[in-house]
């Protein structure tokens, strides 16, 4: 059992459509980490990011996600071919772990009018660690 004052640093996820690798191989389970100070300071230093900004979130992914499928290594390169859907969850993935935490929407019950928190998750996410 982890101990209640432990950080969880790294979260499972499942991709809803998965990375097709140029084997046409799927990768769809994978980790990523909390990003850190650094992985800020390394995208904004880097030359693909500076010449195009928006390059920059998926070099930041390259940096936190630690396993995705077989794969041995994730780069900005190979994460061009996610799709657009792989990529938008990744996005809020990223968001909720490092900047928002769980995520609750409050909410009325329709009968008894009571006031509550409604926990959200998104599809295939699993926070556990490896």
């Amino acid at each position: 059992m982890p101990n209640k004052n432990s950080l969880q640093t790294e979260f499972k996820f499942s991709l809803p459509r998965g990375l097709v690798d140029d084997q046409e191989k799927v990768h769809s389970q994978g980790f990523m980490r909390l990003a850190t100070a650094k992985d800020e300071i390394y995208v904004q230093k880097n030359r693909l990011v500076q010449d195009n900004p928006a390059y920059g979130f998926l070099v930041m992914l390259s940096l936190v996600i630690t396993n995705l499928g077989d794969l041995v290594e994730v780069t900005p390169d190979l994460l061009e071919n996610l799709f657009t859907y792989d990529l938008a969850y990744l996005r809020e993935f990223y968001n909720r772990i490092n900047q928002q935490g769980i995520a609750s929407l409050p909410v009325k019950c329709p009968k008894c009018s009571n006031d509550f928190n409604v926990e959200l998750e998104l599809s295939g996410e699993s926070f556990a660690t490896p």
